[in-house]
């Protein structure tokens, strides 16, 4: 009797799941869904080629470009925690970026896996934490003299450190790896600008600077906690090995450097990023404690390093395989010198574009907008869902859940972008008299700087820097590409180059030209 009553016990629960699974798969409107597992085997399968594979599942979508799947086929769970919304439509995002901000936040999942490395700052909080340094740090992007600090930093790196390595590179015929140099020039001048001191990871000898190692192990390690089940990465962290092991030891040097930069600048103020926030007093009136300014600082350097390097490793890709544009952009930046230091070649390769001369280069600011609409820095984003909602396309989106909107895809769907939208144009972002930078009147058809409350405050800085170093490298050289060299994105939340891009230097003969 008792076989009988647990084979019956068993067929029971196996058929109501079964009913139950039916009834969740009928209502997911994407991938397909196996019992227990959901959509997470097609995930897995596709992982190295993750956001190419998104942006073909929202085409298939049609018009609607919104799809829904979970990852954990299990009753409560199916609907919460892995249950997912994959979006690109504009008016979705406007949405979740700006109308309903307050239902929208990092959440919790977002915010105890990067916990240890950014703590509370502006990048990982929500709330009065994140409202009280979004003030500070507005006050300060406006001001005149960030942007000249900006300015100096940026200037210097050029002239004394890059254009040192690419004419060595030149004359010895030796390929160099473009991206591993911007990433070095951006972190070292975001560290000047952050807390006014230089790692100097952008030399001749390309050295190993300590700081530098361990915040991307720090980074790396963290990003691997969004990758699988939390309770993975805290039994690592409870017994110290693996992923968890690699960040205490790295967050180590990182605290031990960002100590030594506050106590230099408690002594020395100066113009940088950490000394302003350091005159700035928290939601209780006081003024922010050492631990705190560490995190604070930490964000900037994250937020500011790999985005525009990784902008401008595909744009001098895409230059590469688009020699009319390039010829444009090399005439624009010609035509402004020539305004502002006068016929003579050789006075234009004396110093770095000043910031006030970038401001002018309107064609090349249209070619990194076009960059980062088909490669944009931060593909894919996330946001936790408070409670139920509806999508303006009519989608409901469950409390618990995660919507996903994919940056990606926008800049790939031809309902959003027209029937051009995989080519590369920098065109569509001029005027039709092409004297004028003119973002879409829809700006949430791009959100590569994040729209909305949370839009990137250094976005006009990023397009300086990006310009300056775009010029100081397009003016003096042609690129070509290492033959053989594989151009393949790297599959993290920022959209890195797998391999690099490893390029040859050939002089440019601009007095000939």
């Amino acid at each position: 009797m008792e076989t009988l009553a647990i084979f019956f016990s068993l067929t029971a629960a196996i058929s109501t799941y079964a009913f139950w699974f039916y009834l969740l798969s009928r209502k997911l409107t994407g991938l397909k869904v196996y019992p227990f597992v959901g959509s997470l085997p097609i995930l897995i399968k596709n992982r190295k080629r993750l956001h190419d594979w998104i942006a073909s599942n929202l085409r298939a979508t049609g018009g609607s470009a919104t799809y829904q799947t979970t990852t954990v086929a299990l009753p409560y769970l199916a609907t919460k925690q892995g249950f997912y919304t994959v979006t690109c439509h504009p008016k979705n995002i406007e949405h979740i970026l700006r109308t309903r901000f307050e239902n929208y936040p990092k959440g919790p999942t977002w915010q105890k896996a990067f916990h240890d490395l950014l703590g509370q700052g502006i990048f990982n909080s929500d709330g009065e934490t994140w409202l009280i340094q979004r003030k500070t740090a507005a006050l300060e992007f406006t001001t005149r003299t960030l942007r000249q600090a900006m300015a100096r930093w940026v200037n210097r790196t050029i002239k004394n450190r890059l254009w040192r390595i690419l004419d060595q590179a030149a004359e010895q015929n030796f390929p160099v790896d473009l991206q591993d140099l911007l990433l070095r020039l951006t972190f070292d001048n975001i560290c000047g600008l952050t807390f006014g001191k230089d790692p100097e990871t952008l030399s001749p000898e390309l050295p190993e600077n300590p700081f530098s190692i361990a915040f991307d192990t720090a980074t790396e390690a963290t990003l691997q906690r969004l990758l699988y089940p939390g309770f993975l990465w805290r039994l690592e962290k409870i017994f110290g090995i693996g992923a968890e092991k690699r960040l205490k030891k790295s967050l180590e040097v990182v605290e031990s450097y960002m100590d030594g930069a506050i106590e230099a600048r408690k002594e020395s103020p100066s113009d940088d990023l950490l000394s302003r926030f350091m005159k700035k007093r928290d939601v209780d009136g006081n003024l922010f404690p050492s631990a705190v300014l560490q995190r604070i600082a930490l964000n900037f350097v994250l937020a500011g390093r790999d985005t525009s390097s990784v902008a401008l490793s595909w744009f001098f890709w895409l230059v590469m395989n688009h020699p009319c544009v390039e010829q444009k952009i090399v005439d624009e930046i010609s035509t402004v010198l020539k305004e502002t230091r006068g016929s003579n070649v050789k006075k234009w390769m004396e110093e770095p574009l000043e910031f006030d001369e970038a401001d002018k280069l309107i064609y090349l600011k249209a070619a990194l907008a076009e960059t980062l609409r088909l490669y944009p820095s931060v593909p894919e984003d996330f946001k936790y869902v408070v409670s139920d909602d509806v999508l303006p396309d009519g989608t409901f989106v469950p409390a618990g859940s995660t919507v996903t909107y994919s940056i990606y895809s926008v800049g790939r769907m031809k309902t959003i972008w027209g029937e051009d939208c995989l080519e590369f144009k920098p065109e569509r972002w001029l005027s039709a008299e092409g004297d004028r930078f003119e973002p879409p009147k829809d700006g949430y058809k791009f959100v590569a700087f994040n729209a909305g409350p949370r839009t990137c405050l250094g976005k006009d800085l990023a397009y300086l820097q990006m310009k300056s170093a775009a010029s100081a490298v397009l003016l003096r050289y042609r690129l070509s590409l290492v033959p053989g060299h594989r151009v393949e994105q790297k599959m993290s939340l920022t959209l890195f180059m797998k391999h690099g891009l490893r390029v040859f230097l050939h002089p440019r003969n601009l007095a000939a030209a």
